[in-house]
């Protein structure tokens, strides 16, 4: 992980987990209980205090971890609350030098990268939504967020045997 300076406060979360909910009750599951195992402070939206401001919330949360980690699943792409997650998440990276992982749940990492299959599919039913509202540029924030991310090395669950 990349150093940060003095100022900068040590980190709440070990992790923050970006994820669509589809694999909430699977994968997720498992994933949370053995981080919680190795004692590694992992973050998900259910831990938020109920009352909070979700949005504001979040991005701090993704601000005060040291690693994210970004589940892409077949359905990740229809959820505008990922996708901005994911370029907060590419914020961080960038000027925090947060540790970023990408994990290609049931989903060819290339359909992500190149926005094809069933993945581009769900990402323009959010390029939609974001058209009708005139928020192009939110659109270009995303598509820049989702090749960056799904170009680092990390992990395809079609690999592992």
């Amino acid at each position: 992980m990349a150093s940060t300076s003095s100022s900068t406060s040590p980190c709440k979360y070990d992790v923050f987990i970006n994820f669509r909910g589809e694999i909430r009750y699977g994968f997720l599951s498992h994933l949370s209980t053995a981080f919680h195992q190795k004692q590694i402070h992992a973050f998900t939206d259910e831990n938020l205090h109920k009352g909070e401001e979700i949005s504001p919330s979040l991005l701090k949360i993704i601000q005060e971890s040291c690693v994210s980690i970004v589940i892409f699943s077949e359905n990740y792409a229809d959820s505008p609350w990922c996708l901005d997650e994911l370029v907060k998440i590419l914020e961080c990276k960038e000027s925090l030098g947060q540790l970023v992982l990408p994990v290609f749940y049931h989903v060819d990492p290339t359909h992500v990268q190149q926005l094809t299959g069933n993945f581009g599919k769900a990402f323009g039913k959010s390029v939609h939504g974001e058209q009708v509202e005139g928020r192009l540029h939110k659109v270009d924030a995303w598509r820049h967020a989702l090749m960056e991310v799904s170009n680092l090395s990390g992990w395809d669950s079609q690999d592992v045997k």
